[in-house]
């Protein structure tokens, strides 16, 4: 849904540079590269083999704003549970292939909507891609070329000694030309580390190099928070320079919570619409309410909030009254009682109890008169 208009100064332009041109492929129904839309992604923790709890994911995963889902493939029992998982997935499913070629074959039999390989840890791939690029040419699937640092391909480590961003680049190029020999082209690439800084040095030699859409990760990133802050970095600085087309935030953590901090990422770059926005005060010396709990408090009594409104949560009267101003909805609390404010005017005060609910009955009111003016 677009954001709602209520009056308030529309926020700055991006200044994100022109997207770095790339061909598009289509991953199901989900354009990526070619000016699509920067697509978020996830995998699930299930066991593909379980039918029923990968779907229960996904079906949560989508619900989050999941736009492509990746399952693990590394049994037989994943691979014949996938045609029942691609067939009523709501959302278009890749299957990850480690070791095993066979499983190739199988996800794109199985109506995957694209497959993503890992050369450096399947046995023989390259004597494999001929085949394989003419099984994926006639299903119209995509393949991912998925380099990872940790299962780099060992004539490289040999060569260059570590996973350095050239071994990388080096790594997913040299695939690509073994498919480009077969006339295949219908390809992503990542090249994941999870260094940042090697990350990103990667994926600028590689957009430099290639014209093929780029998936972004940072792979293991970590726990929620070390991870969140490493993929916000990294993404952060290749998107701000046009680079990247797909992003999956590898966490140790819930996979919803991946895309919860995909889509902040994208939000806060000015490359996806605003989604409900709660602005909040860290707290300080001059706060005489809890902020930290008010916040939260607010964040889940509108975490299911239809409308894109921006709520500001402050703790005092100093940035309280010019946050409001910016939001379409606030409170500045302290002695008890919050100030509630609407499009920047205080339209009433309340005891501390009763904050939430009464900034929830001014939200449903104010979506209820746009609704109506526009009906």
């Amino acid at each position: 849904m677009a954001p709602v208009e209520l009056g308030i100064p529309a926020p700055p332009t991006s200044p994100i540079p022109a997207r770095r041109a790339s061909r598009q492929i289509m991953v199901g129904t989900v354009p990526v590269g070619g000016g699509a839309p920067v697509s978020v992604q996830s995998m699930t923790t299930t066991r593909t083999a379980d039918i029923d709890a990968t779907l229960q994911q996904i079906a949560e995963l989508t619900a989050a704003g999941c736009e492509i889902v990746r399952v693990a493939v590394p049994t037989h029992d994943d691979a014949d549970a996938l045609p029942a998982i691609a067939a009523t997935s709501p959302i278009p499913v890749i299957a990850d292939i480690h070791f095993q070629p066979r499983y190739v074959f199988a996800a794109i039999d199985a109506g995957c909507a694209a497959v993503r390989v890992n050369p450096g840890n399947i046995k023989k791939f390259d004597d494999k891609t001929k085949d394989i690029a003419a099984a994926a040419r006639a299903a119209r699937v995509p393949i991912r070329i998925g380099v990872n640092a940790g299962s780099l391909d060992p004539r490289l480590l040999a060569t260059h000694g570590h996973a350095s961003a050239e071994a990388l680049v080096e790594s997913a190029l040299w695939e690509c030309s073994l498919f480009e020999e077969h006339g295949f082209r219908d390809i992503k690439l990542s090249v994941k580390h999870h260094d940042p800084l090697i990350m990103i040095s990667a994926y600028r030699k590689l957009a430099q190099r290639c014209d093929y859409p780029l998936h972004l990760g940072v792979t293991e990133a970590g726990p929620l928070l070390p991870g969140t802050v490493k993929s916000a970095v990294a993404f952060g600085i290749l998107l701000a320079e046009g680079i990247g087309d797909t992003i999956r935030v590898s966490l140790s953590a819930p996979p919803v919570e991946e895309v919860k901090v995909g889509h902040q990422i994208l939000q806060s770059l000015g490359l996806r619409p605003r989604r409900l926005e709660i602005v909040s005060c860290p707290g300080c010396g001059r706060a005489q309410v809890d902020v930290h709990t008010l916040a939260e408090q607010v964040s889940a009594a509108f975490e299911d909030f239809p409308i894109p409104l921006r709520i500001a949560v402050m703790g005092c009267v100093v940035n309280g009254p010019g946050e409001a101003r910016e939001a379409d909805l606030g409170v500045s609390a302290g002695n008890g009682k919050g100030q509630i404010f609407v499009h920047g005017t205080v339209i009433a005060t309340v005891p501390e109890h009763q904050i939430v609910e009464r900034l929830r009955e001014e939200a449903l009111q104010l979506t209820k008169g746009l609704r109506e003016a526009t009906s």
